[in-house]
């Protein structure tokens, strides 16, 4: 993940600009093609008090 922020609300806001642009398809696509690992992208953004929505394909 060190091509993404650190900071959480920038990385809220990166991570859902490109599920919105980039990814329709949900947040496996967007870990996959990034190389993400989807369980520490969503842990880190859940310290924060976000949870990712399959049904609107964003963190909220």
């Amino acid at each position: 993940m060190e091509h993404l922020p650190s900071d959480p609300a920038m990385l809220l806001s990166v991570v859902n600009t490109k599920l919105r642009d980039q990814y329709p398809n949900g947040l496996d696509e967007m870990c996959n093609d990034m190389g993400l690992d989807r369980a520490i992208l969503e842990k880190k953004l859940a310290e924060a008090g976000f949870e990712y929505s399959p049904t609107s394909n964003k963190f909220w």
